[in-house]
């Protein structure tokens, strides 16, 4: 995958494996490149799971996200199209 954004492609296909949406493996990965490894880790986030959020929830980032298409979704189908937006 030759992307020339991506600074760090064997760290972003990892946290793609994980189930990170592009836009995060993304961040994640150059700010490691950029920064290094243990100062990006120690960061960390904040933010829960997906599934412990409520439909409602979901779509209010969907929303935020910009995305369409996402108002007929089970919470499963939702939570999939934002990992993977």
């Amino acid at each position: 995958m030759p992307n020339s954004s991506i600074k760090n492609e064997k760290m972003y296909e990892e946290l793609r494996d994980q189930g990170n949406s592009k836009e995060k493996a993304a961040r994640i990965s150059n700010a490691a490149a950029g920064q290094g490894k243990s100062t990006v880790g120690r960061r960390g986030g904040k933010s829960g799971s997906y599934d412990d959020w409520t439909v409602g929830d979901l779509k209010q980032r969907a929303k935020e996200l910009g995305m369409s298409g996402y108002s007929h979704l089970t919470k499963d189908e939702l939570i999939d199209k934002l990992r993977n937006h």
